[in-house]
């Protein structure tokens, strides 16, 4: 754990990270300090970034297996400790961290007796596994147990629709909670006195090791940016006269007329 003194700047807006710990493979959480803002600047910043860090970061996960052998989701497996439903919730707690566009294809081919871990995954080079301990499944008898996976990048959270098609041909959605980062919160203190008052800026950030906080608070800051920059451009032109041929006019002190009635 690294933790440093927290010194306030009186000339520049600057951020640190003042304090950074790893308490396992899928937990990481780092504090982070931006100063000097002036009073509301840090509520304003604060809001902003805790929304683009929960829900403006792409992030990978398993979205859906499929095993021929699977009769339907809560149906249990001669040599198999866990059901069907606890496998898929196991797998859907595995952290990945890609560069992947869109989706790819992985799969678990493992034989028993044994347990089945997230390193028994088989995926691209472009797919990384965060956790190779990651519990899967326990095999019980010497049987095999062979599982195909998707994969995908996105943002944000997806549940799962589960259809009556999807189980015939032995296929599962997993619910996907493709967020990297699992918590953020900000705090402000104040300083100074009257017209002088100054806020610091504190943002926490907890990830689940596909990220680091830093890469986390770097990657919302960019798609904030990127969000706000069409506003820097100048009106196009087109767009001007295309509003301007569908606003409708208002007659003549008609508001007038209706406000007197």
């Amino acid at each position: 754990m690294v933790r440093e003194k927290v010194t306030v700047s009186t000339r520049t807006l600057q951020w640190k990270c003042v304090e950074s710990r790893v308490d396992n493979k899928r937990l990481c959480y780092g504090r982070f300090i931006l100063s000097p803002l002036i009073k509301g600047q840090a509520d304003t910043i604060g809001i902003a970034m805790r929304r683009a860090l929960l829900g403006e970061i792409e992030g990978t996960c398993i979205t859906r297996a499929k095993s021929e052998k699977i009769p339907h989701e809560y149906s249990t497996i001669v040599g198999i400790q866990e059901s069907v439903h606890e496998i898929l919730m196991n797998l859907k707690e595995i952290g990945l961290r890609s560069n992947l566009y869109g989706t790819c294809g992985a799969f678990i081919c493992a034989r028993g007796p044994g347990y089945v871990t997230a390193q028994d995954i088989i995926s691209p080079p472009s797919v990384e596994i965060v956790d190779n301990t990651q519990h899967i499944a326990r095999l019980t008898e010497p049987i095999d147990l062979c599982i195909g996976l998707q994969i995908e990048r996105n943002r944000g959270y997806r549940y799962s629709i589960k259809r009556p098609n999807n189980f015939q041909d032995g296929s599962y959605p997993i619910d996907a909670v493709f967020m990297p980062v699992r918590n953020a919160n900000h705090s402000i203190h104040s300083y100074g006195n009257g017209n002088e008052r100054q806020e610091i800026l504190f943002l926490e950030i907890w990830t689940n090791g596909s990220l680091t906080p830093k890469e986390a608070l770097h990657e919302a800051s960019r798609n904030l940016i990127d969000l706000f920059i069409p506003f820097l451009h100048a009106e196009e032109e087109t767009l001007h006269l295309e509003y301007n041929r569908h606003k409708g006019t208002l007659p003549p002190l008609t508001f007038m007329i209706d406000w007197l009635n």
